[in-house]
């Protein structure tokens, strides 16, 4: 069935009117028509069924039937070091189907990538509509928050209270990421730190062990960037008994 994200306010109303960019995708791209179906979600783990009843040259109505609730994930953030290239892009989306429930893109000493404020803030809109499009496609109900990208202590520090923060470091042998994890009570938050290419810096790691980290490793072999992040998420749903 088609889906389409719509922010929706609480309680939901009982029809929504669309315009610009959604209206454009709904006419223009998926080409429905007055009558037909889909199902619209709000990213806070709301979905509805939906009816298109009113096609303007403006504006296209829905109006909303019945809702399922998506009860709330274990918190899961992202602390992703600014990569090269588009490979925080594939972090974002891959990561929105593994079960991310936040990304923070961190600078760190070792970061190649430094963006200015305006070109921060054109990159988090950017981003934020990968995780928005991975959602719909991969059928989430909830959408996870892409933060404008910050120094990695600053995005530590800013997690919520209680969180487990783990550290993916190459220079770690003694504790892999799953016997952490499997130490972690059931629904509490976690957080993974993954440097950037070349990986974090010693005193890095100090603060993040000041904070209350803990470094892991995910095994003998050296990944890259983007493939630690997957990996660990991977490991990680599985335990959580999300993924078989």
């Amino acid at each position: 069935m088609v889906r389409l994200f719509v922010p929706l306010p609480d309680p939901a109303p009982a029809d929504v009117t669309l315009t610009g960019e959604r209206r454009h995708y709904l006419v223009h791209v998926l080409r429905l028509e007055d009558g037909d179906a889909l199902e619209v979600f709000d990213g806070k783990g709301r979905a509805f069924e939906a009816r298109v009843t009113g096609l303007t040259a403006e504006s296209v109505r829905l109006v909303l039937g019945t809702m399922r609730v998506t009860p709330p994930a274990r918190e899961m953030s992202v602390l992703q070091g600014l990569p090269k290239g588009d490979k925080l892009e594939l972090v974002l989306q891959k990561g929105t189907e593994l079960g991310a429930t936040a990304f923070h893109p961190v600078a760190t000493a070792r970061s190649v990538v430094k963006l200015e404020p305006k070109r921060a803030e054109e990159r988090t809109q950017r981003w934020a509509k990968i995780v928005e499009e991975a959602a719909r496609q991969c059928r989430r109900d909830d959408v996870p928050r892409v933060h404008p990208p910050r120094p990695l202590l600053d995005a530590a520090r800013a997690l919520t209270p209680g969180t487990l923060l783990l550290v993916l470091d190459e220079e770690e042998s003694a504790v892999p990421l799953g016997e952490a994890f499997r130490s972690v009570a059931p629904g509490t938050p976690v957080a993974l730190v993954i440097g950037p290419e070349g990986g974090l810096a010693r005193e890095e790691v100090e603060g993040l062990r000041g904070l209350g980290a803990r470094p892991v490793t995910l095994g003998s072999r050296i990944l890259r960037t983007e493939t630690a992040a997957l990996a660990a998420l991977a490991v990680m749903q599985h335990l959580d008994g999300s993924l078989g």
